[in-house]
């Protein structure tokens, strides 16, 4: 496979330069595709050339990326490494944005406040980080502070500053959220939206407030866009929240008249909100409109269906949705194994079980995912329980190469070799490689399997 910036430079030579506007065009379109690897690539390729400049706006691109795809270390070692003012203007949002997600409230202070102290301006968006930092830490108090310091200083609140705010008030109680709501009304320079009524829905639910949340949502209902779905699908989430299967299929045929087509996405959040009010006969209807307009069978749609038959306990309608998946030319990924598989456990169906786990292990050299460890440790027990020395075997050594061994694990196999009256040749072996942490029971069972002879005896 050619690599990014073997295609740029075959470009550039072919057309003797490559325009800056098509540069930041692809790093824009590798973005939204979260193919952030590629994007860096770019970047770095642009800072090597020396007839291209990288502006303040690429150094924070190329910031941002960096703490993707490398971490926040190498985020903060580009970052320091900027001596511009006007770049590390640009690069101080995407640097403290790195540190909001890590949860880092003490790196983010401190970035704040050094900012402050050499005059750079800090706009709202750095505010609502550390409000959605504050928030996400449980630290109120502080929420509360960073509002009454952007009330200070004349900096606008926005929406989100709001809506954080009022999330940060509802541990205090309902009246001093629709306290900070006055204040957002009565606050000319922002719109009341659909997601403020959807925070105030969400607020009165969790108090128990089941009406009022209700009358928030219809209110919410009248503010959402005629062009635009994403509203859409927050008030119909809300809605599932509160068992209100007709306020989800209303927001589903309201979301319908926005023109345009709609997305496997939006199809997969009806519904898994279908599912959640106990509707899967709507939720069925649906699945099936998405399989008449998708263009590219898309298997997480179908997965959604597939876990709600799976725990409702309907195993051959699982295997039959799978079956119908297949026909259609769709490539089942990882979570379908694990879904199937924990099905297949459920039923007792063991033999199906190994071999969806066969599947799935086949699906980990391209994902990070990682099985369930009651799925995992279901299949040792099963092995264990059938006397199936050789299988148990192969089984612990593919899951070592994934490093998903572990002490309940060796155990089994250990049980399973001695029920078996099987030398069990390399185990001590594969333990010490693993770095297991022996216990008393543990080693009674390498005792009692170290006195099996190579005749099967005891």
């Amino acid at each position: 496979m050619v690599s990014v910036v073997a295609a740029i430079e075959g470009w550039a030579q072919m057309r003797g330069h490559v325009p800056r506007p098509d540069l930041q065009r692809a790093i824009s379109q590798l973005r939204r595709a979260r193919r952030y690897k590629h994007a860096l690539e770019i970047l770095s390729w642009m800072d090597s050339r020396k007839d291209i400049k990288l502006s303040p706006s690429d150094h924070a691109a190329r910031l941002d990326l960096i703490g993707k795809v490398h971490g926040t270390s190498q985020a903060e070692e580009y970052y320091n490494q900027l001596q511009k003012p006007a770049c590390r203007e640009a690069a101080s949002f995407p640097l403290l944005h790195c540190y909001v997600a890590e949860r880092n409230v003490q790196k983010a202070e401190n970035l704040m406040a050094s900012l402050q102290s050499v005059g750079l301006p800090v706009d709202p968006h750095s505010f609502n980080e550390m409000l959605k930092l504050y928030v996400a830490t449980c630290q109120y108090e502080k929420v509360h502070s960073v509002i009454n310091l952007m009330k200070r200083n004349n900096i606008p609140r926005n929406a989100l500053s709001y809506n954080l705010w009022m999330n940060a008030c509802s541990v205090s109680g309902v009246a001093s959220v629709q306290s900070a709501f006055k204040e957002m009304v009565n606050d000319g320079m922002v719109e009341v939206g659909w997601s403020a009524y959807c925070t105030l829905a969400n607020i009165f639910r969790k108090h128990g407030l089941n009406s009022e949340a209700l009358a928030c949502l219809r209110t919410a209902e009248t503010k959402l866009s005629r062009t635009q779905r994403l509203g859409y699908f927050f008030v119909m989430t809300c809605y599932a929240a509160l068992n209100d299967s007709d306020g989800v299929t209303r927001l589903w045929e309201a979301s319908k008249c926005v023109p345009g087509r709609i997305p496997a996405a939006n199809y997969m959040s009806a519904i898994i909100c279908l599912i959640k009010v106990g509707d899967i006969d709507q939720a069925e209807w649906i699945f099936g409109s998405w399989e008449v307009e998708c263009g590219k069978y898309d298997v997480r749609v179908s997965n959604v269906l597939l876990g709600a038959y799976v725990r409702n306990g309907w195993i051959e309608k699982a295997e039959k949705l799978h079956l119908h998946v297949l026909e259609k030319g769709a490539r089942p990924n990882y979570k379908t194994w694990e879904i199937l598989m924990e099905g297949f456990v459920e039923s007792n169906q063991m033999d199906k079980a190994v071999n969806a786990m066969k599947k799935a292990l086949s699906s980990m050299k391209s994902c990070h995912w990682r099985p369930p460890l009651k799925l995992v440790e279901a299949i040792a027990a099963f092995f264990e329980e059938q006397g199936n020395a050789d299988d148990a075997n192969r089984y612990i050594k593919v899951l070592q190469k994934f490093n998903l061994t572990s002490l309940p694990l060796y155990k089994s196999v250990l049980r399973t070799y001695i029920k078996a009256d099987t030398v069990a040749t390399d185990i001590a072996e594969m333990i010490a490689r693993d770095q297991i942490v022996m216990d008393e029971e543990m080693d009674h069972l390498i005792i009692r399997a170290s006195k099996i002879d190579t005749r099967g005896n005891v």
